[in-house]
This record gives C-alpha cells, sequence and structure tokens, in this order.
C-alpha cells in the first residue's frame, strides 16, 4: 500500500507581491514523507502515532508564551527558487507560520541532511535582504540588526531551533511565480529525522510570515485521499486550494463553524468542539474539557502537521470506555510493541460505530470507521487515536475524504464529506 501524492493549488492574482499571475493558480505536487520508504501499513500506522506523540511532547513542554509552530509534519511540496532557479522541498505545515530553507551559508555541522543541494543566496539575481525595520522582520518570534542593517531571526520549535536572515526571493511553483519573505537559515539544530529529508518549511498558519498571509489569500481547503491505499481510488490524489480556487461544491451537506480566538502570535485554527458520539450515544463530556483557557492551555485545534487526532483525557477516557462496552467480547490485545491501545480482528472491522465530532452552532463531523480505525496486520484492526494531558488535536487521518475549507476573511471553518480523488 502506498500513500497517495498531494497537489496545492494557489491563486495569487490580489497578491501585490505577485511577478507572474496565472488564472489557474499555482500547483505544488505534495508527497506523503512516507511515500519514498517501503513501510508496511502496520509501520506507517505506527509512524503516524508515534509522529503525532513526538508533536504532544513538545507542545505539553512548550512556555505558553512561546508557542510551538512546528514538530513533524505529513507532506513535502517540491517548487523552485532564485533566479536563476534552484530546487527545494519543503514540509506543509497549518500549524506553522514562518517559510525557510537551509542554505548555503550553513556553516559545518550546524544544519541536517537533505536530499537536495543547499539554496545558495549569492547565486540568485532576485534575491534581496530585508532591512531590520520591516514588519515581516519584526513579526518574528526573535529578531536582530545585522551590522549591515539587515534582519536576522531565531525561530523556536518542538523539534529544535532555527536561525539564520531573512530575505525576499522569488518562489516559483507549477505555473506561476511569487516573491515571499523567508528565512535563509544557516543553524538548524532539531530532532533528528524532523525535516524527513526535506530543504525546509513552508507554513500556512495564521500568522503575517505564512504563505496564506503574504500572498493575501483570504480561503484555503484541502480534501485527503485515504491514507492507506487500500481504501483509495488507483493513482488518486490528495489536493490543496489556496485562494479563490478554494471551494467546496455541491453533494454532501456543508457544515460550518466559526474559528476559536486563540492566544496572541500563535498560528493554530481552534476550533469549538463540545461533544462526541459513538454510534448512537452521546458520551458524558463536559464542554469544558475542550475549553481554551485564556493562558493558552487546552483547546482544540485542526493541524495538517499531526497525522491523527489527540484528545485530551477527559474526552479520550470516556470514549474508551464507551468502545469497550459496545464492543464487549470483540477487543483483542494489542500487536506486542505496536504502542496501540484498542484493537479488534480484522473480520470485525464492519461492525465498528462510526463517531461524530459536535462542533459548537450545529456542525457535526460523521467519522466512518476507516477514519479512526485501521488494520495493522492481516488479523488486528487498532483504532487510530491518542490521548493527551492538556490539550486536543484533530489530525488527518480522521479528516479522509473531508473537504475541509478555512474561510479567513468570514474567520470560519466549513467542512463537507467528499470523494476526495474526484477534485
Amino acid at each position: 500500500m502506498e500513500i497517495s501524492p498531494v497537489f496545492i493549488v494557489l491563486v495569487l492574482c490580489s497578491s501585490a507581491t505577485l511577478v507572474t499571475c496565472s488564472t489557474t493558480g499555482f500547483r505544488m505536487e505534495l508527497t506523503h514523507v512516507d511515500a519514498k520508504g517501503s513501510y508496511t501499513a502496520a509501520e506507517r500506522v505506527q509512524r503516524a502515532m508515534a509522529s503525532t506523540r513526538q508533536r504532544m511532547v513538545s507542545l505539553a513542554d512548550a512556555d505558553v508564551s512561546a508557542p510551538v509552530h512546528w514538530n513533524t509534519s505529513q507532506y513535502i511540496a517540491e517548487y523552485l527558487i532564485g533566479t536563476p532557479p534552484q530546487r527545494a522541498e519543503a514540509l506543509i505545515d497549518t500549524g506553522s507560520d514562518l517559510i525557510w530553507t537551509q542554505c548555503s551559508t550553513c556553516l559545518q555541522g550546524s544544519c541536517v541532511e537533505q536530499g537536495l543541494p543547499l539554496y545558495n543566496a549569492s547565486m540568485s539575481d532576485s534575491f534581496h535582504p530585508v532591512p531590520c525595520n520591516d514588519t515581516l522582520c519584526v513579526a518574528n518570534q526573535e529578531h536582530t540588526c545585522a551590522k549591515d542593517g539587515s534582519c536576522t531571526f531565531g525561530a523556536f520549535y518542538g523539534a529544535g531551533d532555527a536561525r539564520g536572515s531573512i530575505g525576499t526571493e522569488v518562489f516559483s511553483f507549477e505555473n506561476g511565480t511569487a516573491t515571499l519573505t523567508f528565512g535563509c537559515v544557516k543553524s538548524l539544530l532539531i530532532s533528528p529525522g524532523s525535516l524527513d529529508g526535506s530543504s525546509g518549511l513552508i507554513g500556512l498558519g495564521r500568522g503575517p510570515l505564512s504563505i496564506v498571509s503574504q500572498t493575501g489569500a483570504t480561503k484555503f481547503s484541502y480534501c485527503h485521499t485515504p491514507y492507506l491505499r487500500s481504501n483509495a481510488t488507483a493513482g488518486a490524489s490528495s489536493h490543496l486550494f489556496v485562494g479563490d480556487s478554494a471551494s467546496l461544491s455541491g453533494g454532501s451537506p456543508v457544515m460550518s463553524m466559526s474559528f476559536l480566538e486563540g492566544p496572541k502570535d500563535y498560528p493554530f485554527y481552534y476550533v469549538p468542539l463540545v461533544g462526541i458520539t459513538v454510534g448512537q450515544t452521546r458520551l458524558s463530556i463536559p464542554p469544558s474539557v475542550f475549553a481554551l483557557k485564556q493562558n493558552g492551555e487546552g483547546g482544540v485545534f485542526v493541524d495538517s502537521g499531526s497525522p491523527t487526532t489527540v484528545l485530551v483525557d477527559g474526552a479520550y477516557g470516556p470514549l474508551r470506555e464507551e468502545l469497550e462496552r459496545q464492543l464487549n467480547g470483540s477487543l483483542v490485545p494489542p500487536p506486542a510493541r505496536s504502542g496501540m491501545d484498542l484493537c479488534v480482528p480484522v473480520a470485525q472491522e464492519k461492525t465498528l460505530p462510526s463517531m461524530v465530532l459536535h462542533f459548537n452552532g450545529g456542525a457535526d463531523m460523521v467519522l466512518p470507521p476507516e477514519n479512526y480505525w485501521a488494520p495493522l496486520d492481516n488479523s488486528t484492526s487498532c483504532m487510530v487515536m491518542d490521548h493527551s494531558r492538556g490539550m486536543s488535536i484533530i489530525g488527518n487521518f480522521q479528516l479522509q475524504n473531508k473537504h475541509m475549507l478555512y474561510d479567513l476573511a468570514k474567520d470560519e471553518l466549513s467542512f463537507q464529506t467528499a470523494d476526495c480523488s474526484s477534485l
């Protein structure tokens, strides 16, 4: 089984930074980080769970006054940067803000291995340093003035630290180009494997440094085909659209909710989850369990960089108990060293109950069994969700065949069930 590729289409005609414009928008092909590996279905599910747990540890350990944007991600995009163009690859993440790439100015041993040559700003006619009084310099977590008056930055993540200079450069996508402010990294101290061989990061978060904000886009949408090829249409691709091309089509009902206001400078998209139903049973979970506190603790956000959903203990406990009750004698022990919790024989998959996530305002997201259970081997299928002590995250596995529309002008999230392979 293989991971489906993903495409991103950017329509940037309204952007002041646009160099050239295409009525069909920009397109970047994205591939899942596991696509280059020869992983079994069980290994992919376990890697997804491990990646989510690593992300949660980083968030739990973070100082709430210094938000953790990125720790792991799911999809890699290839693009061109500079004049003449140089190839680069980046992780794509809605939970991140800054765009950056490792540069040839990296000191020996201070950056990580990547699959492509390092970007060399001195070889590009279109690179320009950003002055330290520029608003996009000041927007960085840490910024200082170099001796020549240019901007240097420090970005601090769950995976580690990135440092370098801020500049502008021409980014070329599949059918268009845009001039963007980005970080040229010369020092990157991160957890091994966090970049998955890519060159850097492209953030889709709420902050002013993200590609969404810089291009003046007011909305974006994505739709993930099934995670495992056995559940997907052969050759199907996932898609992500930014700009005017981002919209929901006819067919299934559209559900909408307003985003919750998060802590200042946090890039996350917080949502008002208020309850969960399993089968026909609404779980006894006080809405306060999902509440976002004023100090930035708690809350629920949708995160494209998180492979799976994580529920705070106050919600995961009742969910686990109700599944145990409904599945009764069907549960079997998880495979050894799998790190999974609830499992059933594969033959019982068709009898598993659906789950519904209830959001404030009446928006209900129905998750069929294949959106929260997955086979680990030929005999065992396990629940692909985890728990945490502090916050809840809605991850990619649960959003398979859900078309998600982020309308930033309305400060609203809408979604509908869709056949993502047909978009």
